[in-house]
């Protein structure tokens, strides 16, 4: 995958960068650490596929930080699951009120940078679940580019909401963020939740279609079951594994570098 111009631009001394660009945000200015983002105080926006949702330098770099690291059909994914959570949260006042949208939108865009099927991948690992590789990664990112807005807690809840986003029954009972970044997920395998309806999620399918998710679902999970069956026993790929790659078992006896010529 190649890096976008505006990627290397930001990671070219990035760190000096970011915080360039978070200095000159007047937003940040007034943000104690930690403090929530919520939609009932209001915050920076933009409009995407006519959902409008926050726009601020991390929420930036990380589009373009889950582009490098993603197929352009896992990236639509994220960007819907973004889009989607934002519109649960916008249907409910609870929600609205209670929700940092800036941690919902950076767990969505990086909740699947477990999926990076790179050979060598920086992101990615063969001992630990794809969730997992996606939350660690998605912390270093955070330690690295975020800034001193994002304490300790707010770093945690894009952890949390990144590595249980597959696990529903754990993911539906913890803070609102990790709940709703699970939901705005679930939408693009499961349909329509309350603050989305046809004319909405069709408008967000035109800008991000979603005709190639199945196959890239199918192909990612086949992957991760064949060059590291042992952490998928436990989860929903280990019926990919026994259906789709010959010789599948939890023994992690099969090779990395002999997966992609069998696939």
């Amino acid at each position: 995958m190649q890096i976008t111009k505006s990627l290397s631009l930001l990671l070219a001394g990035s760190t000096t960068l970011v915080a360039s660009a978070a200095s000159h945000d007047p937003f940040r200015s007034f943000r104690p650490r930690g403090e929530p983002v919520t939609m009932a105080k209001g915050y920076p926006n933009v409009t995407i596929a006519g959902v409008n949702v926050i726009d601020t330098p991390i929420v930036r770099l990380a589009q373009e930080f889950t582009r490098n690291h993603s197929t352009e059909a896992v990236f639509k994914h994220q960007m819907r699951a973004w889009l989607f959570g934002s519109l649960i949260v916008a249907a409910n006042e609870t929600l609205r009120n209670s929700v940092d949208v800036e941690i919902q939108a950076v767990s969505a865009l990086l909740h699947d940078l477990g999926w990076d099927l790179t050979p060598n991948s920086t992101v990615t690992s063969l001992d630990h679940r794809f969730e997992v590789d996606g939350a660690i990664a998605a912390r270093k990112f955070l330690e690295q580019y975020g800034d001193e807005t994002w304490d300790a807690r707010r770093i945690q809840l894009v952890f949390d909401a990144i590595a249980l986003h597959t696990t529903r029954t754990i993911a539906y009972y913890k803070e609102y963020e990790v709940q709703v970044t699970s939901m705005g997920i679930s939408v693009d395998y499961d349909g329509l939740r309350t603050g989305i309806d046809n004319a909405t999620f069709g408008r967000i399918t035109t800008d991000f279609p979603n005709f190639d998710l199945k196959d890239a679902t199918n192909e990612t999970f086949t992957a991760i079951c064949a060059y590291k069956p042992s952490q998928t026993y436990d989860n929903q790929l280990q019926p990919w594994g026994e259906r789709y790659v010959p010789g599948y078992n939890v023994t992690g006896n099969l090779r990395i570098d002999t997966i992609f010529k069998n696939l």
